[in-house]
C-alpha cells in the first residue's frame, strides 16, 4: 500500500462514486426529461402518467436517496468511532479530556497526528480555531488511517 500523506488520504472509490453515482443521477434526469416531454403533448391518461412516469421517477429519486444516505450514515458512524478513539488517545496521552472548543471536524483532522505532534496540535487548534484542512497540512509526521469508510 501507498505511504498516506496530506496529498493522498482521500478515500475515492471509482465503482461506487463515480459509476454508481453518474448512473443514479443520469436515470433521474432521463425521467424528468421524459415527464417534461409528456407534460408537453399531455395526450396521456393520468394512469399512463403514474404508470409510466411518475413511479419510475419515485424510483430514481429513492435510488438518489439511498446512494447519498448510504454514504451519508457510513461516514457518521465513523465520526463518531473517530471522535471516541482520539479522546481516548488525548486522555491517555495527557490525563485531561480534550478542549471543549475542537469541533468534529478538527478531531477529524488530528487523527493524522502522530502522538508526538496529537497535544500541541491539539492546543494549537483550539486557540486558533484551525479547519480541519489548516491541521492536517500542519501534520509533520502523518499518521495513516487504512480503515476508513
Amino acid at each position: 500500500m501507498k505511504q498516506q500523506n496530506y496529498s493522498n488520504h482521500s478515500r475515492y472509490v471509482p465503482a461506487f462514486h463515480l459509476f454508481t453515482g453518474t448512473l443514479v443521477i443520469l436515470v433521474l434526469i432521463y425521467r424528468l426529461f421524459e415527464i417534461g416531454k409528456v407534460l408537453m403533448l399531455s395526450h396521456h391518461s393520468f394512469s399512463h402518467f403514474l404508470y409510466y412516469f411518475a413511479v419510475p421517477l419515485s424510483v430514481s429519486v429513492i435510488l438518489l436517496m439511498l446512494f447519498w444516505y448510504s454514504r451519508q450514515f457510513a461516514l457518521r458512524a465513523q465520526d463518531r468511532a473517530i471522535r471516541a478513539e482520539e479522546s481516548l488517545r488525548y486522555y491517555i496521552l495527557t490525563g485531561k479530556a480534550i478542549d471543549r472548543r475542537i469541533t468534529m471536524s478538527q478531531i477529524i483532522a488530528l487523527r493524522f497526528a502522530g502522538d508526538d505532534e496529537l497535544v500541541s496540535l491539539t492546543q494549537q487548534a483550539a486557540e486558533k480555531n484551525m479547519s480541519g484542512d489548516e491541521i492536517k497540512k500542519a501534520i509533520k509526521n502523518w499518521r495513516p488511517d487504512n480503515h476508513r469508510a
